[in-house]
C-alpha cells in the first residue's frame, strides 16, 4: 500500500530549520532555468515516471547532509550504484512527492512524517532507462537514525557531509569506456557518478554553496560499476 500524508495532521516543525540556501532551491531552479534541467528535460510522452528524495539534514558535525544509499550489489539493473532513495510513481502515489516518500520508507526506513518537502524540482530524463524522474527536494525536520530496510535493494546507507561534497579534494571528472565524462564525487568511501552526481553539483552549484575545483583531475569509472550493457555498447564502437 502507498503510504499517503494524512490531511489531519500538521507538517513537521524541524528543530533546526533549513538553510536559506536550501529553501529557496526550487524558486531559484524555476526562475534561472538551468542548463543542467532544461539539457535533460524528458521528451514529451514519457510513459516511464519516476521521483528520487534529495533528503537533506543538520550534520552531528555541523552544516548539512545530504543521505545516499548504495545500491545492493545483487540489482539487475545499477547494481552497486550510489543514488537517492526513489523509483518508480506506482498508480497509487498521489504524485511525484508520496513515490519518493514511499520509497524512501521503503529502502532506508525514513520516516515520511518527519520530512519537510521543500519542493519538487523539473523532470530529468535518464536516457538509458526511459524514465522520467522527478527530484523532490526535503529536509529531514526530526532526526532518526537510517537503516536498511530492504537489503534486497540497498547495500548500505550514508549521511554524505555537503562540506565532503563540496571539498575539492572529493571532486573530479570521471571517464567511462563509451566515452561518457561528468561530474564525479568520493566520500564515505562511496563512489558518486552518472545522474546521481550531476544531480548533486546542479543542486550545489545553484545554491551557490559549491567551490572551486579541478575539472581536469580524471578518475576511470571503476570497473565493478561498469554494466554490461555499457560494456555492449563498448564493444560496438
Amino acid at each position: 500500500m502507498s503510504w499517503l500524508p494524512s490531511p489531519t495532521l500538521p507538517p513537521p516543525v524541524a528543530e533546526h530549520p533549513p538553510p536559506a540556501w536550501l529553501r529557496g532551491l526550487p524558486d531559484r531552479v524555476r526562475a534561472l532555468s538551468p542548463d543542467y534541467f532544461t539539457r535533460f528535460a524528458p521528451p514529451t510522452g514519457v510513459e516511464k515516471q519516476a521521483a528520487v528524495l534529495m533528503l537533506f539534514g543538520p550534520s552531528p558535525r555541523g552544516g548539512e547532509d545530504v543521505l545516499l544509499t548504495e545500491r545492493s550489489h545483487d540489482l539487475r539493473s545499477h547494481a552497486g550504484q550510489v543514488s537517492f532513495p526513489g523509483g518508480r510513481i506506482d498508480p497509487g502515489d498521489a504524485g511525484p512527492v508520496a513515490a519518493a516518500l514511499r520509497e524512501a520508507h521503503e529502502e532506508v526506513g525514513v520516516d515520511p512524517a518527519c520530512v519537510e518537502i521543500l519542493g519538487e524540482l523539473p523532470g530529468l530524463y535518464l536516457g538509458p532507462s526511459g524514465n522520467a524522474v522527478t527530484p523532490v527536494l526535503g529536509w529531514w525536520a526530526a532526526r532518526h537514525t537510517p537503516m536498511i530496510a530492504s537489503h534486497l535493494e540497498v547495500a548500505r546507507v550514508v549521511r554524505a557531509r555537503v562540506a565532503d561534497l563540496v571539498d575539492p579534494r572529493h571532486r573530479f571528472t570521471v571517464s567511462t569506456p563509451i566515452g561518457y565524462r561528468g561530474p564525479g564525487f568520493e566520500v564515505e568511501r562511496l563512489f558518486v557518478w552518472g545522474f546521481t552526481a550531476g544531480l548533486l553539483e546542479a543542486i550545489l552549484d545553484i545554491g551557490e554553496v559549491a567551490l572551486p575545483w579541478d575539472h581536469s583531475r580524471v578518475r576511470a569509472l571503476p570497473e565493478t560499476m561498469i554494466t554490461p550493457m555499457m560494456r555492449d555498447l563498448f564493444r560496438r564502437r
